[in-house]
């Protein structure tokens, strides 16, 4: 909750929930379906009992399973996931001792704003972006389980998700439904078409990488789809992992990969995720930065990247850690 509020007191004007589902059927907020043992407080309470993977303790209190615990939000009830408090997404896979497993937050982020942290329903989740005035933008997790669930089917949980808004009179245009599986977009298309119109296809290199090729921003052949054949299925908006959308000419400067310009020239919309999930960007950033490292050493660079992706990319929005960084650019440019 906390989070949400700061996200729009430092000026995000669409607000996130990662939609996943309890064991009877309530979709609940969490960035995976699988990860409350790393962003919840679940494993000191009674319900790590019913994890799919629970912590294994030997005769002398020492924790034998680190590598390996797993808890799903459909390992409970909603009311049971309710009781939960958020935490700083983090584990140490090596711990021996439930407390060593969960505090394990990076040097470089804070826990100081994630003292019991309060967990949303989307239904909750969709009341506060309304008080707050904010858009939505729901992203459908890919199921932890096998579908269906308890009689729960995939098309149940697509269906479900759009049903949610419009049961709390969301309309379609402020709803910008998310997700990396292209086949959910081609549902609500089909299905849903007022919300599908507004639909965001998620990319990354996992789930665009033709088969048999490593993908590579700047060669066609290495894509799963063209970008023609993303719009040709209905799909008008695709948010692509930032480094997806940047390359570099050799000589320490950014520009815009070819993956970019086929978006553009396609007609397609273009958002991008995720600025400021990083560490410092003295050794070139990370997974988000991949293959940029000749032009970013620095943490001011991470300005010049915002710059490439709005100005010489195009993109509509940026998802973003730490709003304000976000904001502060648009800001300075007159942008929204």
């Amino acid at each position: 909750y906390d989070s949400y509020v700061a996200s729009a007191q430092m000026g995000a004007g669409i607000l996130e929930c990662d939609v996943a589902f309890t064991n009877d059927g309530e979709l609940v907020c969490r960035h995976a379906q699988n990860d409350l043992h790393t962003t919840t407080n679940i494993l000191t309470t009674p319900l790590a009992k019913q994890c799919t993977v629970p912590p294994v303790l030997d005769a002398q209190g020492k924790l034998t399973n680190a590598d390996s615990i797993e808890c799903r939000t459909s390992d409970i009830s909603a009311a049971q996931f309710k009781t939960l408090t958020g935490k700083m997404d983090a584990a140490n896979k090596k711990a021996t001792s439930i407390s060593e497993y969960m505090n394990a937050t990076a040097p470089w982020r804070t826990d100081l704003y994630s003292q019991n942290g309060q967990v949303l329903t989307l239904k909750e989740h969709i009341a506060l972006a309304r008080q707050l005035g904010m858009k939505h933008t729901p992203e459908l997790k890919a199921p932890a389980v096998t579908m269906p669930f308890n009689g729960y089917r995939l098309d149940d949980y697509r269906q479900q998700l759009i049903d949610t808004y419009k049961a709390a009179g969301v309309p379609a245009s402020d709803v910008f439904a998310q997700s990396f599986n292209i086949e959910d977009l081609d549902y609500w298309i089909k299905n849903e078409p007022a919300y599908g119109a507004n639909a965001v296809y998620l990319i990354d290199d996992s789930n665009e990488t033709a088969d048999d090729k490593t993908f590579n921003k700047n060669d066609a052949s290495t894509w799963r789809h063209s970008l023609a054949d993303i719009k040709s299925r209905g799909i008008n908006t695709i948010a692509p992992a930032l480094w997806l959308l940047v390359t570099t000419d050799g000589k320490g400067n950014m520009q815009p990969s070819e993956y970019a310009k086929q978006a553009k020239a396609n007609g397609l919309k273009i958002i991008t995720w995720s600025i400021e999930r990083s560490g410092p960007l003295t050794d070139g950033g990370d997974w988000y930065y991949s293959g940029l490292g000749d032009a970013i050493n620095n943490d001011g660079d991470m300005m010049n990247y915002i710059d490439v992706l709005a100005q010489d990319v195009g993109v509509q929005g940026i998802f973003s850690d730490w709003p304000a960084t976000v904001s502060y650019y648009a800001n300075c440019k007159g942008l929204k």
